[in-house]
């Protein structure tokens, strides 16, 4: 895959020298004009100080299975690919499929994020690329579809645990267990990053266990025939279902960006976190897919979300469909904090460098989380749970689609216009190569905005003529001074 660390010769400062600066450091490049104010877990008062001298960083292992939950969170949703196309081209998809989209997003993820370690993630590459307004575009476009998704994990934890609670189906315990989720899930986000990720490690063991026994359990039910099926005959396939259902299992590789500047030595820990967590994730799906599809025949319309708890039933028995069901919940609550804390951590590295009010920036003086940041995206997360998902989502997928371009073209221009930029980790390959590297998955993205409906062009235009007032209502509070604003170099006013 080509992951493979370059010694950094030219680190301006040790460690103890960068925890001094109170609010950022700034990292001196030979490019004029390339300086970034790289965010820091430094607050500004005596206690929060205090409660970042002791504050753990995110490391490796943590570090991979948030990466694996900001993805994808276990085999859950995979199984429409079956009952869009088939049996083959399922497993084909999710085989090829990785190759032409998570790698080439990943690889990129780990450039941009070595170079650049900040809690900016994304919006500080479009900003270095092509100027604030892209950097304000690129941050309204991943939040907004951020949060969206973050509403639908209580919702579809909520939806399995009615499976085995039906007083959850519908009415007011429903709407509580959603509400109360929510809030819970949010305080455990506030409570630190590095019980996080650690409660992401313990979630996403456990919530695996039963797919393991599964195939095992399935070895020798398995007959190869099964895999080579391209579907039932006089079922149309469905692409639209097909491509939607591996582009929603398979994305999201570079939200773990606007973490940088909570990992531990990120130079060298994001290159291997995301080289291990492909992997893990493809596995992941793959193995259980392959053992159910191989080990049992049923109609190709079976073959729906959350099929594969029957599965588990008729290969093993009941007791292992309730474990995936409560594993699903697990999934959800995984799903949950990772995509909260890279949106929280977004707000907070877009108001250190200044595209937000500074006050967005503030800290937990016991955690030394970005308690508001948090708070915000846990308000708007209630709001949009009562709304209908499914326009809804595919309007995300939009926003997501509109972002994954200008973050290819920043990282190609990036390439071109600043060759000598220090990259800890580069991408072995040259400008010719990244260009046809990035062309594929682009293709495959307009081919999602060309198939959307209506209602998401409607959806996802207001959303982004939203963002572009925000640009200038920003400018605007800066002009007279309505807010305060971290001023960093380069970033924000041009």
């Amino acid at each position: 895959m080509g992951f493979e660390i370059q010694p950094d010769n030219h680190r301006p400062t040790d460690d103890s020298t960068a925890s001094s600066v109170p609010n950022s450091v700034v990292l001196p490049t030979t490019h004029a004009g390339d300086q970034l104010p790289v965010t820091t877990a430094s607050p500004t008062t005596n206690t929060a100080a205090a409660a970042a001298a002791s504050q753990k960083k995110l490391t490796l292992i943590p570090l991979i299975f948030l990466i694996y939950f900001e993805v994808a969170g276990g085999p859950f949703g995979e199984e429409p690919v079956v009952q869009a196309a088939g049996p083959l081209l399922g497993i084909l998809g999710f085989l090829i499929f990785p190759f032409i989209w998570s790698i080439p997003e990943a690889l990129i993820t780990a450039e941009l994020s070595t170079a650049y370690p900040g809690n900016g993630g994304f919006v500080i590459w479009a900003d270095r690329a092509f100027g604030p307004f892209w950097g304000s575009m690129m941050g309204t476009w991943k939040w907004l579809s951020g949060v969206i998704n973050i509403a639908s994990f209580p919702v579809l934890g909520v939806q399995y645990l009615q499976n085995l609670f039906p007083i959850f189906a519908s009415g007011l315990p429903r709407h509580l267990a959603v509400w109360i989720s929510t809030i819970l899930l949010s305080f455990l986000n506030y409570s630190g990053l590095a019980i996080v990720g650690y409660t992401a490690v313990a979630l996403g063991v456990v919530s695996l266990m039963p797919f393991i026994v599964m195939s095992l359990a399935a070895i020798p039910q398995i007959r190869p025939h099964r895999w080579l099926s391209l579907g039932q005959k006089g079922v149309k396939k469905n692409w639209n279902l097909y491509f939607n259902t591996l582009f929603w299992n398979l994305n999201f590789w570079d939200s773990v960006s606007t973490l940088a500047g909570e990992v531990d030595e990120p130079k060298r820990t994001f290159p291997l976190g995301l080289l291990v967590a492909v992997i893990f994730t493809c596995l992941a799906y793959l193995i259980p897919l392959i053992a159910a599809t191989g080990a049992i025949s049923v109609p190709q319309s079976d073959w729906e979300s959350g099929f594969m708890a029957d599965v588990a039933q008729m290969i093993v028995g009941k007791w292992l469909k309730v474990w995936i069901e409560l594993g699903a919940v697990l999934s959800a609550m995984g799903l949950f904090e990772a995509q909260m804390s890279s949106c929280a951590y977004q707000v907070l590295g877009m108001a250190e460098i200044g595209f937000l009010p500074k006050f967005l920036a503030v800290r937990s003086r016991w955690f030394n989380t970005p308690w508001l940041a948090i708070l915000i995206a846990t308000v708007i997360t209630l709001g949009v749970s009562y709304m209908n998902f499914e326009e809804i989502i595919a309007s995300a997928n939009f926003l997501y689609s509109l972002g994954m371009l200008l973050e290819f073209a920043a990282f190609l221009w990036l390439r071109r216009k600043l060759p000598e930029l220090k990259r800890p980790y580069r991408v072995p390959i040259g400008l010719p190569g990244l260009v046809v590297m990035c062309l594929v998955p682009s293709a495959f993205l307009v081919l999602i905005m060309v198939i959307a409906t209506k209602t998401v062009y409607l959806l996802g235009g207001v959303m982004t003529a939203g963002g572009i007032l925000w640009f200038f209502l920003m400018k605007l509070c800066k002009a007279n001074n309505w807010f305060a604003f971290h001023r960093g170099d380069h970033i924000g006013d041009e």
